[in-house]
């Protein structure tokens, strides 16, 4: 039987992640405000409509009680990626939860273990690192402490399968996998525009074509935000270049605030 998910968090991931979900029946999300509560239904209706018929039957109910998710069998972190933030959404986990529900952090750099120890229950814990956006990237790395039962185990891979996601089981370092990889790249392609002057939009069309990616480095960093790339490199030792942490000095982030590399 499909677990029934409770997620925590009203951002990018949250939202993309709670549309997901609905192929697995009902969902319920937990936003801290209610302003932050409006602007997830606003998404979640979005991006359920872009999915059309791959969305699934369920609906999604966004409250700020969590009294509201006791009767999650499944609760998924995705706030803010700091260690401290994530404690605190642990504890009203804990207040709400049953013995027998696992706990899934989606941190994308943060190791899993510390993680699921700061939780108080690390045997029902999962690292489940999903990619933005969610509806549209089939990938999750599945990141496990020590502590984690094989019926966590188990469950945490029919979870995913649920979600009509691959799991790849991966090792817990910071970045895992994908991140761990990508990016060094990333900010090579950084390093390079300085080194070479090039237009940043054309480093980006040259990458595109000759190797095939679906979007340029340059405009990956935006997508993600500078701010939040910076903090994954720092993770896994990958600092960022100089150019970068300029930007962010000035608050051009990306996307997100309409200037970073590109202007949006």
């Amino acid at each position: 039987m499909p677990e029934q998910i409770a997620v925590i968090g009203s951002g990018a991931i949250a939202c993309g992640l709670a549309a997901v979900a609905t192929k697995t029946g009902d969902v319920i999300l937990l936003a801290r405000s209610e302003e932050s509560a409006e602007r997830a239904r606003a998404s979640i209706e979005k991006q359920i409509g872009k999915m059309g018929d791959e969305a699934g039957p369920g609906s999604v109910t966004v409250t700020t009680d969590p009294a509201d998710l006791s009767a999650a069998t499944a609760f998924v972190e995705a706030v803010a990626e700091d260690a401290a933030i994530k404690a605190e959404v642990f504890e009203t986990v804990a207040s709400v939860s049953s013995d027998e529900a696992i706990w899934a952090t989606t941190t994308s750099s943060l190791s899993v273990g510390e993680l699921a120890r700061a939780s108080g229950a690390p045997e029902r814990f999962v690292g489940l690192h999903v990619f933005n956006p969610v509806p549209r990237m089939a990938l999750i790395e599945l990141a496990f402490p020590d502590e984690a039962t094989e019926a966590t185990r188990e469950r945490a891979a029919a979870l995913c399968a649920d979600l009509g996601k691959t799991a790849v089981p991966v090792p817990d370092l910071p970045g895992f996998v994908v991140n761990r990889l990508l990016f060094p790249y990333l900010f090579s392609a950084v390093d390079f525009l300085e080194q070479t002057g090039m237009d940043p939009a054309d480093v980006d069309e040259a990458m595109k074509l000759g190797a095939g990616h679906p979007m340029g480095p340059l405009a990956l960093l935006d997508f993600v935000g500078l701010d939040v790339s910076a903090a994954i490199g720092d993770e896994i030792g990958s600092p960022a270049p100089a150019r970068v942490q300029a930007l962010i000095a000035e608050g051009a982030l990306g996307r997100k605030t309409g200037r970073g590399f590109f202007d949006y």
